[in-house]
């Protein structure tokens, strides 16, 4: 069986420092059509299961501790009875929507996850959020990077726990060394490619 990319939308909103936001996040899903992954956990169980199907979710991998994308992993997590990842680092963020229960496994730079016969690699990219991380499949051409980068530059910076300094000399370190043909999977919007985005960022 062949390893794919599943995707959808799911809408919600978005709180932090006392603002909160309508937003779009994306959903996405990546094995065959045994077992899978599941990218971030957004606004609603049933969206993410619509993507899943009746595959076996292996675990549920947060980029990072932002509530429009934690917000149902615990719900999940019972729902299809697989782990919670996420990076230690954003343990601040992660008790501001979930204040009684913690994630399951830590993620780790260079760690790998292994689903459907692809391996993604983390890749911890601090900045947007201290523990956010991007996961990189070499083998299906395509990095999921939550809200480090987008279809138009780096993520969000200038709120509690982030900072822009750090977000681009993540991106320029880490993500900049990858074929420029890679396609980035983002956490809202548009596709991009790794060329693309370095063309804009230098």
């Amino acid at each position: 069986m062949t390893a794919r990319v599943d995707h959808a939308v799911s809408t919600g909103t978005f709180s932090l420092d006392g603002e909160t936001f309508d937003v779009d996040n994306n959903i996405w899903v990546v094995g065959d059509d045994t077992e899978c992954i599941v990218i971030d956990a957004p606004h609603s169980v049933d969206d993410i299961l619509a993507v899943v199907g009746e595959r076996k979710v292996k675990a549920i991998v947060c980029t990072h501790a932002h509530d429009d994308h934690v917000r149902v992993a615990p719900a999940l997590r019972q729902a299809v009875t697989a782990p919670i990842l996420l990076h230690p680092d954003d343990r601040p963020l992660w008790e501001l929507t979930h204040t009684d229960e913690l994630w399951d496994v830590d993620l780790a730079d260079g760690q790998v996850i292994s689903v459907g016969g692809v391996d993604l690699r983390v890749i911890h990219t601090p900045g947007h959020a201290p523990g956010a991380v991007c996961l990189y499949a070499e083998s299906l051409g395509c990095i999921f990077t939550g809200d480090t980068l987008f279809q138009g530059g780096p993520g969000a910076t200038g709120r509690s726990f982030s900072d822009r300094g750090t977000l681009e000399a993540s991106i320029r370190a880490a993500l900049w060394q990858l074929p420029e043909e890679t396609v980035v999977h983002t956490g809202h919007g548009d596709d991009t490619t790794i060329g693309a985005e370095k063309a804009l960022l230098g």
